[in-house]
């Protein structure tokens, strides 16, 4: 039974049938405080919705406060797990796979922090949540990123650092991981190769332009990945229900980065 359902909710987070995902993430306040966009979460998730990403990743209490009136519209991940400013090295278990299952959800996500002291105690937490995953039959997302204190800070976005942590994903029965990316498509394919586990990347730090993050999605699935998983990016963006739309072009009808661009300023301008 377990197996089956497990079955049903892959198929509505990847229910375009081509092993590609996009999904957007409002799970930021705690790890990073009250930013623009997650202010009136409401609207905010209201605009993702109307966009129609893969799947929307957010926090127990966000759900039951502000998703049920588009219940079944967009799958939607549980995340279980947070650092915060002040411990920005150490994810938290705050939500078990019980509670996701009550709320509705169709994967449950955790965040792991690697290569550092903290990680001994983080990858039991991830593991003890891909049990129960397991369990329940469903689907188990990470977000695992190298950033401990045993490692330099400008050597986290090194290849091997990223297939490191995507690697640890794998290795304990994620099914789909999230990682930072690297900076260019050949770097990323190593990580790609390293990673039997669905391998997604996340939008990163801002600052970018928005060309930027075109190219980045290209380069991942060029690369061997399955997509990517935005946050501020999307979220802070001044329209971004034409935005994801532009990203699912390239990402599930295989648009090029300038068929991308120009779709959005098509929609942009309601033409």
């Amino acid at each position: 039974m377990g197996f089956l359902g497990k079955k049903v909710r892959l198929n509505r987070l990847l229910g375009r049938g081509d092993g590609r995902y996009l999904g957007v993430t409002v799970d930021h306040a705690m790890a990073r405080g009250v930013l623009k966009g997650l202010d009136a979460i409401d609207d905010t998730i209201a605009k993702l919705v109307a966009g129609g990403p893969d799947a929307i990743t957010m926090h127990k209490g966000i759900a039951q406060k502000c998703f049920e009136r588009h219940a079944g519209a967009v799958p939607l991940v549980m995340k279980c797990s947070t650092f915060s400013p002040y411990q920005p090295d150490q994810d938290t278990v705050v939500c078990d796979v019980e509670e996701a299952v009550r709320l509705g959800a169709d994967a449950v996500s955790i965040g792991c922090i690697v290569c550092g002291d903290s990680q001994p105690g983080q990858l039991a937490a991830l593991a003890r949540i891909a049990k129960e995953a397991g369990s329940a039959g469903m689907p188990l997302f990470a977000h695992i990123y190298p950033r401990g204190n045993r490692i330099d800070p400008k050597d986290r976005g090194t290849w091997e650092n990223v297939a490191y942590a995507a690697r640890v994903g794998a290795e304990l029965g994620v099914d789909l991981v999230k990682v930072n990316y690297t900076g260019d498509r050949d770097s990323f394919a190593k990580v790609a190769e390293a990673c039997p586990a669905m391998l997604v990347a996340a939008g990163g730090e801002p600052g970018k332009e928005l060309k930027h993050y075109f190219q980045m999605t290209h380069d991942v699935l060029d690369a061997g990945g399955a997509g990517v998983t935005y946050g501020r990016f999307v979220f802070q963006y001044r329209d971004p229900v034409s935005l994801i739309k532009a990203i699912a072009s390239m990402i599930h009808g295989n648009a090029s980065v300038k068929e991308a661009i120009e779709l959005l300023e098509q929609l942009e301008r309601g033409t």
